[in-house]
């Protein structure tokens, strides 16, 4: 254990003298009038893959009809002659009319050879090999280009050629030092690899991971072919508060914040719906936005408590419009975004090229729970049903939430191919019109694709007195403890007074839309900066946990964190006395962490999926989310009792117990998962 301590000191020593050395390095060239930081710009004309296309397009042109030559029969020493001539005559011809470009990027590695050198520059569309001559670029640039570090951003002018291996690269004429690098790049051959670093370092992610870099060039394309789908459809694009009074449109709990110069009490939006209706109010028929929302719940693999909405509505259509937009919309993405309408999600081929089912919300849960609600009188005898099939429920919910409740359970994980849900129940679709044919129903639907809701639609209500009762009991609900419900906003009915046509209006995720037309595992992975827990350590502040960071003349101090623990309060110790043979018959084992998800319509309970060493998954519920947020958990390793007979939590067989130590500080409960070194393995027995 001691030399393992005296290890880890020595490589931190280690990477605080090497950053140490690239500042003085920085100050050398500083002192000797070549600050890379006095530098304002620098001129581009190519990118790497630019290059690499044009020289391919100029080598055609020129040597296409030139064979390789014919070393049949030849000793080796021969080949390699033959060869070698071939070449030098090709580079001859080739260099006799140059292709001259100037690019910039990162060096991303570097091989110094005595006179001449080689160095990779990476950029936004690739990476290319830098040939770096001294005779080229003159001695004293040469020696500044022997001491440059990995990470360093350059400046190459040259003229593309074709190494003896075949490689396009750039013969530098010049080379110029952008930007110091004072930091390190993580190792090459492995990269950025732990998803904590990635999402609150996403720079270097960006830097290290070309696959992540690709993701968020599509995720731009997407919006892209968006924006150019819904302009082919006289579509307008508008941009509505964030800051309300009112947040409605959906049903979820608001941010709250403090408007200083107005002294008011102020939202951030959760929708954009009751602003864009507004705007049909207004005469513009067809308008659309794509912009942030808030919503103050959960983070998991698929919800962020900010996130990219985009919500269109347009006038005289209804849901059924909406649907046709919706697939055509999907399919046109596809297309361009994937080259195909068959697109993988996490190996399953989802087809976006066929017409798009359809079920009732009603039909789906007959057929893959055998429950039809069509059939059920009333609330009790709903209620009834829910508790049969051990569905958890609130005392206030009505038939429609508990259909609800049951579509969620049994049906969402069977839609994998695209399919329109329809004609919700009208409790749980406040902004909705009803069915003329079944007023307790509403013209909504819901597109579940890979078994997640992509978006939601309507025939808009455009009732202004039917819509004053479903504020009324929105209101209610409110009133009755639901903290997600919406409150009756008069400014929007004043709209609807004066006059909303007939109109549809569909929302849609872009986030979850990237994850699947880019087979992203987490939305995490799609968003450029992710919600992130604040770290526990000397840094929360800015969420670097890196003291090498810091510059190294500070002498920085890794001593451990002294806690204030005066004002901590915990349960009396042996207030219960259990015989021995009693607890030792409690299992305790180490697990490590494979998957941990927030539990659906819980605020309390993450489920987590464990290795337990025994090669089959257990899965243990927990009520720690105020604590803890789901993605911050995967990979650690935890304490479980793991001899506990199974306990059904929202229709879920929890197996086990987590081990936590709790405490109280100042009236507020804190707990604190216990953690444990992870070369423990899984499975190991406590004793």
């Amino acid at each position: 254990m001691a030399n393992q301590n005296n290890n880890k000191g020595g490589q931190q020593q280690d990477v605080n003298q090497l950053l140490k050395v690239r500042r003085e390095k920085l100050q050398n060239l500083q002192e000797a009038g070549k600050d890379p930081f006095q530098i304002t710009k620098y001129n581009v004309t190519h990118h790497s893959s630019d290059v690499k296309e044009l020289y391919n397009a100029h080598e055609a042109e020129i040597l296409g009809d030139r064979k390789a030559p014919d070393v049949e029969g030849l000793d080796d020493a021969a080949k390699r002659e033959v060869i070698n001539n071939d070449y030098n005559e090709r580079r001859e011809i080739m260099d006799a009319k140059p292709i001259e470009v100037s690019i910039a990027g990162r060096m991303m590695f570097k091989r110094v050879m005595g006179k001449a050198s080689f160095c990779n520059i990476q950029d936004l569309k690739g990476n290319i090999q830098v040939y770096v001559a001294r005779d080229n670029i003159g001695e004293d640039s040469y020696a500044d280009f022997k001491k440059s570090d990995i990470g360093d951003i350059y400046g190459v002018k040259g003229f593309a050629f074709r190494t003896k291996t075949g490689e396009i690269s750039i013969h530098a004429e010049e080379i110029t030092l952008l930007s110091k690098s004072l930091q390190i790049l993580p190792e090459k051959f492995h990269g950025l690899t732990d998803t904590d670093t990635r999402y609150r370092q996403r720079y270097v992610d960006l830097i290290m991971n070309q696959e992540s870099k690709e993701v968020f060039i599509k995720r731009s394309q997407i919006l892209k072919e968006i924006r150019n789908f819904l302009a082919g459809r006289d579509f307008m694009e508008v941009e509505t508060p964030m800051l309300v009074s009112n947040a409605g449109g959906a049903a979820a709990r608001p941010f709250e914040t403090h408007y200083n110069a107005l002294n008011e009490d102020v939202k951030l939006r959760i929708s954009l719906e009751l602003y864009l209706k507004r705007l049909i109010v207004g005469g513009l028929e067809r308008v659309y936005e794509i912009g942030r929302v808030f919503r103050n719940e959960g983070v998991d693999t698929r919800h962020n408590p900010e996130f990219t909405l985009m919500e269109l509505y347009q006038a005289y259509t209804d849901y059924e419009g909406m649907m046709e937009l919706t697939e055509s919309m999907f399919r046109y993405l596809a297309e361009k975004v994937c080259g195909s309408t068959k697109i993988s999600y996490n190996g399953v081929e989802i087809d976006l090229g066929k017409p798009f089912a359809r079920m009732t919300m009603i039909d789906a849960i007959k057929k893959y729970a055998g429950v039809d609600f069509d059939q059920v009188p009333d609330d009790a005898a709903a209620k009834k049903l829910a508790d049969e099939h051990h569905i958890e429920y609130e005392e206030r919910h009505k038939k429609g939430d508990i259909v609800n409740l049951f579509f969620e359970e049994y049906c969402e994980k069977e839609l994998i191919q695209p399919t329109f849900i329809m004609d919700h129940p009208i409790e749980i679709s406040p902004l909705t019109k009803k069915k003329p044919s079944d007023p307790t129903k509403v013209e909504r639907f819901e597109l579940f694709c890979n078994t997640w809701e992509m978006c939601n639609a309507y025939s808009e209500l455009n009732d202004p007195i039917d819509q004053r009762e479903r504020f009324a009991a929105q209101d209610a609900n409110a009133a009755a403890g639901d903290d997600e419900a919406e409150h009756t906003d008069e400014d929007f009915l004043n709209a609807l007074e004066i006059g909303m046509p007939p109109t549809g209006g569909i929302g849609y995720g872009i986030d979850r839309l990237v994850m699947l037309l880019t087979d992203s595992q987490a939305i995490r992975d799609v968003l450029l900066f992710p919600t992130m827990k604040s770290l526990n350590d000397v840094n929360k502040k800015n969420d670097v946990n890196n003291t090498a960071s810091e510059a190294p003349e500070k002498n920085v101090k890794t001593e451990s964190e002294k806690i204030d623990f005066s004002k901590v309060k915990v349960e009396p110790l042996f207030e219960e006395f259990v015989d021995f043979d009693t607890f030792s018959k409690s299992d305790f084992r180490a697990v490590k962490v494979k998957e941990c998800v927030a539990v659906p319509k819980s605020k309390k309970l993450l489920q987590f999926t464990l290795d337990d060493g025994t090669g089959t998954d257990r899965t243990i519920l927990s009520g720690i989310h105020s604590f803890y947020e789901p993605e911050e958990l995967v990979g650690k390793t935890l304490i479980a009792i793991t001899n506990l007979p199974p306990r059904a939590m929202m229709g879920i067989d929890s197996c086990g117990m987590l081990l936590s130590a709790i405490h109280e500080e100042e009236g507020e409960e804190k707990l604190h998962l216990l953690m444990v070194d992870d070369h423990i393995p899984a499975g190991a027995k406590l004793y």
